[in-house]
Formats: C-alpha cells, structure tokens, sequence
C-alpha cells in the first residue's frame, strides 16, 4: 500500500503489486457515534477493524485535546495581533487534524483488508531466537546482522547518514537484540539518532523489536552550537505499555505479503509489502524509477535483489518508500517515489562488490 498525499490515498493491495487505487479520504466529524461498531467488529471476529475504529475515536480526542491546549496557550499572548493569530493557528490546526484521523482510518482499515482480521499478536517466545549473534542458525542473507553501512544521499536535501550494527545487544522480553545505529547529519549537524533493535528468529526471519528515536536541532545563537533534544516521537519497545515488534525482513520473502514491522498504536504505525524477489535493472520499468542504474547493475547482476514498499500510517499515511536488498550486503537502496529522493549505499566492509559502488 502506497500513500502519497493527505488528501489522496493511493493503495497497492494484495494482488495488485504497484498499481494505484484512489481512494477519496473523507473527513468524518468528531464525536459520530462509533463505540457500537467497535464493538460489533470485535464481536464479529474483525479485531483489525475494531482497533482501527478505536484509533480513529483516540485521534479525535487527541485533535480536541490539542486545540484547548493551544487555546489556553494563546490566552496567555499579551498583545492582541499576536493572540489573534496564535488562535487562527489552533483553529487551522483543528480543522486539519479532523480529517486526517479519518485518512488514518481510511489507510488502516486499507492495510486490515491486506492483512486479514485477525488480533495482531506476534509470536515473540526467546526459545525462537538466536541468542549468540556470531553462530546464528539461520542468517538472513538480505540483512544481515553484522554489518557496517555508512550510507549517502541524493535528494532536494543533502544529509549524510551513517548505520552500522554495533558491538552490543539489548535483551527484551528475554529475547537478545542486536543494536544498530542510524544516525543522520545535515551540514555536519546531528539531526537524528536512532537505535534499533533487532532479533535473529532461528526460522530466518529477522524481528523489530523496537527503536529508541532521537530528533535533534541546532539553533543560531547558542554558543556553543551544539544539537538540542527536541523529539522522542517514535520510539517504541516490544512489551512496552502493550508494544508490539514485527518482522523487519522475512527469512523467505514471497511477492504480495504484506507484514506489520511494528505496532505501537497513534507512534508507529509501519508496514511492508514485498513487491519482487527476483529485482535486476531492466526487469521492471515501476521499480526501476529512480533507481542508479549502476548501482543496481553491480549488486542485482543474478536479479536475484528483493525489493519492499514500506509505508507509515502515522503521524500522517503519506510515507511511502521502496527499499532495495542485495543477497550478503541488505539493503544499499531508498527511494521516496513522490519526490525523488534517494538513499543510497556508499561503502561496506563485508562484500568485495563494494569496492566498486559508485557515488550518489
């Protein structure tokens, strides 16, 4: 499922790999009577729809809980030009968060369609998870654990990005992770700093178990200039206030499936669909879009590279980005569709074909 816009949805459903569906997102007023057919959905075994319809409920309240915290801020505005504008802005704000709760629903009970009804409830027993990450008993060619990634960027902005698999592990829920570090500069400026965790399942997979997300700003004046903590939205931890991980990369990928990454209702919301295994340039015109012709030519030679459209449902369902693997190196590609931008791979220290990547 691929969303674009906040005033249009387009959905790749199962059995339609990347073609487009519009679907008109329609803004539905706070307060329409739900909690009966929340109930029912659940009743009825639609357990997918029933949490959509709830998130759907929580958005509304948050947008009314919002709009009287900017109120009461704009109150306190002492000069009347300003205070007028101040509640200009929280109504405006007000008004675009309605229909966008009802955008979220739309995308959700989308992704309920491609995933079935059942209750998202993942099997996340230790006794299916390597524990020893230098004698794995089924690594996962396509991302594998032990890797160092530094990566670059093409797009309207020029950021410099670094992920690589550090030498620690987190254990959650009894279940050993592996950290991984992703950090991104502009400018030389820290912008972010994410750590991830990730679990090798002993049937292949590899599992999310959450991220540890930190924005940051640097701001003129300070001195000296140094990054500012300024957002954790996004972090999660499977087992968390009723967190959920999901699969960051199947053990055996077939195209059409569509898996959660992660479950944290109204933070982090992502999902995957698996649109080819069998990805070499040339092969296919859609996923070739945007995609440098000679990278793809070094690392999918055997058109043997899988490549996933991953997408966001909140904060806004307009996250929409394919990703590329390469079998002994993981993912060397990103392309935001809608605007062109490009992450790409630079270097690694695990495969000989990286001698040869060419630059971004």
């Amino acid at each position: 499922m691929a969303i674009t816009s906040r005033h249009e949805v387009r959905a790749a459903p199962v059995g339609s790999r990347y073609g487009t569906r519009k679907v008109v997102a329609i803004g539905i007023a706070i307060g329409c009577v739900l909690g009966a057919g929340s109930a029912l959905a659940a009743g009825d075994g639609r357990f997918c729809s029933a949490t959509a319809n709830d998130q759907f409920k929580a958005c509304g309240k948050e947008v009314k809980d919002d709009f009287f915290v900017a109120h009461a801020k704009c109150v306190n505005v002492s000069d009347p030009g300003e205070r007028e504008a101040c509640l200009a802005e929280a109504q405006a704000q007000r008004r675009e968060g309605r229909p966008l709760c009802g955008e979220q629903r739309v995308a959700r009970k989308a992704l309920c369609a491609a995933l079935g009804e059942d209750r998202y409830d993942p099997d996340f027993d230790p006794a299916n998870f390597d524990s020893d990450f230098r004698n794995l008993t089924n690594p996962n060619p396509y991302r594998p654990l032990g890797i160092r990634q530094p990566l670059g960027v093409r797009g309207r902005q020029r950021d410099d990005r670094d992920r690589c698999v550090l030498d620690k592990t987190k254990l959650i829920d009894g279940v050993t992770c592996l950290v991984v570090q992703d950090r991104v500069s502009k400018n030389g400026e820290l912008i972010e700093d994410t750590d991830d965790w990730l679990a090798q399942a002993k049937n292949g997979d590899v599992f999310y178990c959450g991220e540890e997300v930190k924005d940051f700003e640097s701001f003129d004046g300070d001195d000296p200039r140094s990054p500012e903590l300024v957002s954790i939205d996004g972090s999660f931890k499977q087992g968390r206030d009723g967190d959920k991980g999901g699969i960051y990369f199947q053990g055996v990928s077939t195209v059409g499936q569509v898996y959660r990454q992660e479950f944290s209702p109204g933070n982090a919301e992502d999902a995957v669909e698996v649109l080819s295994t069998t990805y070499g340039f040339g092969s296919d015109p859609q996923l070739d879009q945007f995609v440098p012709r000679g990278l793809a030519e070094l690392l999918c030679a055997a058109r043997d590279c899988v490549v996933t459209g991953e997408f966001s449902i909140h904060p806004e369902p307009d996250g929409f980005a394919r990703k590329y693997y390469a079998r002994g190196i993981g993912v060397f590609l990103e392309i935001v569709p809608a605007t062109g931008d490009i992450v790409q791979l630079v270097g690694c220290n695990v495969d000989q074909r990286c001698a040869a990547l060419p630059a971004p």
